[in-house]
């Protein structure tokens, strides 16, 4: 939604400019988007392996959905997270085997529809449970370990993100080389008369304009906006990772969650009492 409001905010800003002043139809030209969008299109394959291309086209329809976690998902993942630590305090790691190794069939994971929808997540947190079943209880060992997996998403994340913005920086190059080419064509139509030449020559310009109004009014932002879904995403699984060194640390499940709390920002952390009369009303997980 935002970002639909932005965009609007940058075209009507631009045209509504330049329209008591100029004519809206030199603007239309196909052939200069054309050149511009399909060379640009074309070094961003040529500079990028197919994993990144697949990963970018994957997450560029999380743009128009907005921040990938809010207040209420924060609320969620943190109920899940005592319902696990209540039940591995109570019946032992070993009761936790049956729901992460079918998370999807888990009456315990199923209470959480959110928290499912994160594929990521789902993965990150059942892999490390899975190793504190198997016997893993130091927790400044799986820290260490926490940390590198993190640190490796988050870079996969970063290059996504990192080609977005690289192909934002050609956009006006270009750009320019539209204009040239409509230099060109203006050059060997020399004879014509001044109104075809103006006409020949604003057409040529807006390559320019274009070039630079593509990269900084939209794929510039664009690529800021996966940046900021990244960091989301890598504070969303710091949350599951605080949790899980606070219970294998040995702390109750309500002192682990507030661990997990409070490494999260105001504007999406929960209060303590609303996480309190949240986790009273969990579903008790067998």
């Amino acid at each position: 939604m935002f970002f639909l409001i932005g965009l609007g905010v940058v075209i009507g800003s631009v045209l509504g400019g330049y329209m008591p002043h100029g004519d809206i139809a030199v603007l239309n030209q196909p052939l200069e988007v054309l050149i511009i969008f399909g060379a640009a299109t074309g070094a961003f394959i040529i500079a990028n392996p197919g994993s990144v291309l697949k990963s970018t086209l994957k997450h560029l329809g999380r743009v128009l959905k907005g921040a990938p976690h809010s207040r209420a998902s924060y609320m969620e993942l943190l109920v899940m997270l005592y319902s696990i630590f209540r039940l591995a305090k109570s019946k032992g790691m070993l009761a936790l085997e049956a729901h992460i190794e079918t998370p999807e069939e888990s009456a315990l994971f199923s209470s959480y529809p959110q928290f499912m929808k994160n594929h990521a997540a789902v993965e990150f947190l059942t892999d490390y449970l899975r190793l504190m079943t198997m016997g893993t209880d130091n927790p400044h060992e799986m820290e260490t370990l926490l940390d590198h997996d993190i640190e490796a998403i988050h870079a996969e994340a970063e290059h996504v993100h990192h080609a977005v913005t690289a192909m934002s920086d050609g956009l006006p190059a270009f750009g320019i080389v539209a204009a040239v080419l409509g230099v060109i064509v203006t050059m060997s139509s020399i004879t014509e008369p001044p109104q075809v030449l103006g006409g020949l020559i604003g057409g040529a310009l807006v390559g320019t304009f274009l070039g630079v109004l593509l990269a900084y009014g939209l794929v510039g932002p664009i690529g800021k906006s996966l940046e900021a879904y990244a960091e989301a995403d890598i504070k969303y699984l710091h949350c599951i990772k605080a949790g899980l060194l606070a219970h294998m640390s040995g702390y109750p499940p309500a002192v682990s969650i507030e661990f997990a709390r409070k490494i999260l920002h105001h504007h999406e952390r929960p209060s303590f009492a609303e996480l309190e009369e949240a986790v009273q009303e969990a579903p008790q997980a067998t």
